[in-house]
């Protein structure tokens, strides 16, 4: 009879534990590391109660009122950012078996920075995509053309080999279903490099309060198509835990590490039954 292997959580450096960890031992690596704004990123966490007298109106007038739960946030400034995360990204293609796949999330400010210290570690060949998460949300500069996308690059460890799931792709509508027939309109279109998707709202039920989270469908998308079931996936920048909540629902495990209390705090509350560590396991290093 096979034992079940945990799911992990491990509060701590990611570069130690990411060298503890054993060679060509993870299937697939997703990390959206920060990007480097400049700016403090911070989410206050907060919750409605029905009040006659609250601050909010909500359906058919009612009332509500406005409570804080409090806040998260993290200086996402590092003059450094390559070289801190080249180290990491060098530990990740070890680690990463040699049919895996990396994915990088960043935003056009560093993306371009990004891709040819990956190109150096992974080899220009083992780049697959770039693709562009569009979302439509928050205030539009009248000085450029408003920037409402995130890059995502893939790498292969090795471009002729590697796991990618066409059945598992969800399917979208049709832009002009009138141009392809009531068959194709009902069955929908597999998506293109350009994913249209919107962020995490405020009174989304996936909200979490963590400043960065990305939406569970984005990354589900990710780890559908791009690992099996049963296979082990990696997020060393794990913030509110999104690809572990992804992996659980698609019946693969999961490894996330964060250095941050905040994002720890959040990851319990949403990933019940996941092994907390401090160090790195014995399994898996």
């Amino acid at each position: 009879m096979s034992v079940k292997l945990p799911d992990y959580i491990i509060h701590g450096d990611n570069l130690r534990v990411l060298r503890d960890m054993r060679s060509e031992h993870v299937d697939l690596v997703y990390i959206d590391p920060p990007f480097n704004t400049g700016k403090r990123q911070s989410r206050v966490r907060i919750k409605t109660v029905r009040d006659g007298t609250g601050d909010r109106t909500g359906f058919q007038g009612n009332r509500y009122r406005t409570v804080r739960l409090g806040e998260s946030s993290f200086n996402d400034s590092n003059p450094d950012y390559i070289a801190f995360i080249r180290l990491r990204m060098l530990e990740a293609y070890r680690v990463l078996k040699s049919c895996g796949s990396l994915f990088f999330h960043v935003d056009y400010r560093e993306v371009h920075y990004c891709k040819i210290m990956l190109d150096e570690i992974f080899g220009r060949a083992s780049f697959m995509n770039e693709i562009i998460w569009s979302y439509d949300y928050g205030a539009r500069t009248r000085r450029k053309w408003p920037s409402k996308h995130d890059n995502i690059l893939w790498y292969a460890k090795n471009p002729k080999q590697y796991v990618f799931n066409y059945a598992a792709i969800d399917r979208i509508p049709y832009q002009a279903p009138g141009l392809v027939g009531p068959e194709k309109a009902a069955r929908g279109k597999t998506p293109t490099a350009v994913w249209q998707h919107t962020i995490v709202g405020t009174n989304s039920k996936e909200k979490t309060g963590y400043p960065t989270q990305k939406p569970l469908a984005i990354i589900e998308r990710i780890v559908k198509v791009h690992s099996n079931p049963g296979e082990l996936l990696l997020d060393f920048f794990a913030g509110s835990g999104t690809l572990g909540a992804a992996a659980r629902k698609h019946g693969r495990r999961f490894i996330l590490v964060d250095d941050s209390q905040d994002a720890i705090d959040v990851m319990r509350n949403r990933l019940p039954g996941c092994h907390f560590e401090a160090g790195i396991p014995s399994d898996i290093a």
